[in-house]
């Protein structure tokens, strides 16, 4: 090894350090597949600390004890999820058999202008019952599986309001326990990383939650006014995939305007389609730059391959996570980058011409 030239050394030295975190990202992955009902809590737990901190501080500053606070913020992110999740089956219970029909007169008409294709279209609106009640024959087959999915969700769920309201009311002393806990001289290092990583996810969520907010309402009233059933659960629909970049989107897009074509026809849907498109349009031109012009910012290409590899490795779940736990490493990295590249550089040894001249005698 010693005999090799120093590119090759430093090459090699390279290579044995990418191993090395390549290994202890890989036993880390498969650690967090083994716990990964307390490891989603605490990422869950961590996305509704930042998003619900600024709610808590406020209510700290006017004088609410820090337990209340916390306590009160957790019955309120309760509350608005209920109530969402709430408003998205109520609306889709009550426009289930609408839409079925509007699915049928949907397959009668391509049916007799499109002959086989329509009819087949025809007998799938027509027997979506039989083809439900199968469906749901054969869940019923893995009733206790499914129980045992329902469980560990309402677990992760428990878990993970709980920790909420610890990590809101003792976020105080986080620092402190980092800076106790810190190697030698990285105390500040650490605080420093810590703090740029929180208020990167904090800057996502905040900023993410405020364009959801935007886009849900510009959505649901388009379709209110086009009189497209379920305005209220598309819109709430809307809200929710706005937390996964691009896809999110997508979906709930193509969800109301196939809801527009069954029910409507193919020129609300078309107009329907102008909706979904204008809000994305306002979201990518106006609201991503002004709202999180703040945060971190991350190529498109980054944000589609970090979705997807989330997706590989935790499904839905894993879409949800991956942008804000990217977004906290660009944070770290940056902040790393400006400590270490500002870092004044050390002595120079003097030249010749900074040498000072021997005194004359």
């Amino acid at each position: 090894m010693l005999l090799l030239p120093e590119p090759v050394r430093r090459l090699a030295a390279w290579c044995v350090v990418l191993l090395l975190v390549a290994g202890v990202g890989w036993i880390g992955v498969r650690l967090c597949g083994e716990l990964r009902t307390a490891v989603t809590a605490v990422l869950l737990a961590l996305l509704g600390t930042a998003l619900l901190a600024p709610l808590h501080r406020r209510l700290v500053r006017a004088g609410v004890r820090r337990s209340v606070s916390a306590g009160l913020t957790c019955v309120a992110v309760v509350a608005v999820v209920g109530g969402a999740v709430y408003i998205v089956v109520a609306a889709l219970v009550d426009s289930g058999d609408e839409i079925i029909a509007s699915l049928r007169d949907a397959g009668k008409s391509l049916s007799w202008h499109f002959g086989a294709a329509g009819t087949g279209l025809d007998d799938i609106a027509a027997n979506s019952r039989e083809l439900l009640r199968k469906f749901g024959g054969t869940a019923a087959s893995n009733v206790i599986s499914g129980v045992s999915v329902v469980g560990e969700g309402i677990a992760i769920a428990v878990l993970a309001l709980v920790l909420v309201f610890f990590f809101l009311r003792d976020s105080h002393l986080v620092l402190g326990t980092l800076r106790a806990v810190a190697p030698g001289g990285t105390a500040d290092t650490l605080e420093a990383v810590a703090r740029r990583a929180y208020e990167a996810v904090e800057g996502f969520m905040r900023g993410t939650t405020l364009i959801a907010l935007i886009d849900a309402l510009c959505t649901t009233v388009g379709l209110l006014i086009l009189r497209v059933p379920g305005a209220l659960g598309l819109g709430a629909l809307v809200f929710v995939g706005a937390y996964i970049p691009y896809l999110g989107a997508f979906l709930s897009g193509a969800v109301a305007v196939l809801v527009a074509l069954a029910d409507r026809g193919f020129v609300i849907a078309l107009w329907t389609l102008g909706v979904v498109l204008a809000v994305q349009l306002l979201e990518g031109h106006v609201l991503q730059p002004v709202i999180q012009s703040r945060t971190v910012q991350m190529h498109p290409a980054v944000v589609m391959v970090t979705i997807t590899a989330g997706a590989s490795v935790a499904g839905i779940l894993g879409m949800l996570l991956a942008v804000p736990l990217t977004a906290a490493a660009f944070g770290v990295v940056q902040e790393l980058r400006t400590r270490y590249a500002s870092s004044p550089p050390g002595p120079e040894p003097p030249g010749p011409a900074d040498t000072p001249a021997p005194e004359r005698s």
